[in-house]
């Protein structure tokens, strides 16, 4: 009968350590998903747009590398070039000069809605850079080569460029985007003088190649 009672007692002894040290073991970490620290990134980017200068067709090329922020920021630099075929009369062609030219500056993309796959942001270029008349007829001919001589004058401008963007997160490596801008520029001074700002509208697609969430999912950590 002793004995009975003591096997009980051991028995039901041992229970209770045991789920105590289970207990205790459960208490002393915590699981948690560190996406939702900051979560890095970064990424190569080419946009493609079309638009107008001064009610004419216009093509722009872009390049953008840019540090992404919590998916909340994008920070970077971005580089794009022009054509606009202008069709008018100068010294490099009767009726057929065009505009061309580029700028560079700095990128800025507050993003909204980052975590889906659909997301909303705002980019906005600040920079500068220079634009100029070319023969027309000399990228129409493939048999030609552009050279110093089928460049006319060129002028120094300041761009400031808004828009709005629909982002589409393919996956943690690539996205997609579709963007609409409006131009604002400082006042140009070419000798044809048919424009004195490039402003305008422009539409156009982009894609993104990179990292956008340099974060480890889940994993658990130990509480002091």
């Amino acid at each position: 009968m002793f004995n009975q009672k003591t096997t009980v007692l051991f028995i039901a002894l041992v229970s209770i350590i045991t789920t105590h040290a289970q207990q205790k073991s459960n208490d002393e970490y915590i699981t948690f998903n560190d996406r939702n620290n900051v979560v890095h990134g970064i990424y190569l980017g080419i946009p493609l747009a079309i638009g107008e200068i001064d009610g004419k067709d216009t093509f722009f090329a872009g390049l953008k590398l840019a540090y992404v922020a919590n998916r909340k920021l994008e920070i970077g630099l971005a580089t794009y070039g022009f054509y606009s075929q202008q069709n008018l009369s100068g010294e490099l062609s009767i009726d057929n000069e065009d505009l061309i030219g580029g700028y560079v500056g700095l990128h800025l993309e507050p993003i909204v809605f980052g975590k889906r796959t659909i997301s909303l942001s705002f980019p906005q270029f600040i920079g500068g850079g220079a634009i100029g008349y070319v023969d027309g007829d000399t990228f129409e001919n493939d048999d030609n080569d552009f050279d110093n001589e089928d460049f006319d004058t060129s002028d120094y401008i300041f761009v400031y460029e808004p828009g709005v963007s629909l982002l589409f997160n393919i996956n943690r490596y690539v996205q997609l985007e579709a963007t609409g801008k409006y131009r604002f520029s400082s006042k140009i001074e070419l000798e044809q003088q048919a424009l004195d700002r490039i402003n305008g509208f422009s539409a156009g697609l982009g894609i993104k190649v990179g990292i956008f969430n340099m974060g480890k999912n889940r994993y658990k950590k130990q509480i002091d």
